[in-house]
């Protein structure tokens, strides 16, 4: 589940190793590109912390930041 903490939205992610998470990132940055929207992340070997917010709307959290959101969750679903 997401959790909104510091006007942004937040949520880990954990795989069984490095490279399912990269192949995740991949996927992640591709929607991310075609939203224009990019998420701040930290990828350490199995784990991937992802932080969203609307630098543009004064780094608050927005509807641009809750589709991505629903999008990563849709692609770590179908990891």
């Amino acid at each position: 589940m997401w959790k909104e903490e510091n006007n942004c939205l937040k949520k880990t992610f954990v795989f069984k190793n490095f490279p399912e998470a990269f192949a995740f990132m991949a996927r992640v940055g591709m929607i991310a590109e075609k939203m224009d929207h990019h998420p701040d992340w930290r990828n350490v070997y199995n784990r991937v912390e992802i932080s969203l917010s609307t630098h543009d709307a004064g780094n608050t959290v927005t509807e641009k930041d809750r589709k991505l959101a629903e999008k990563i969750d849709e692609i770590f679903g179908n990891s």
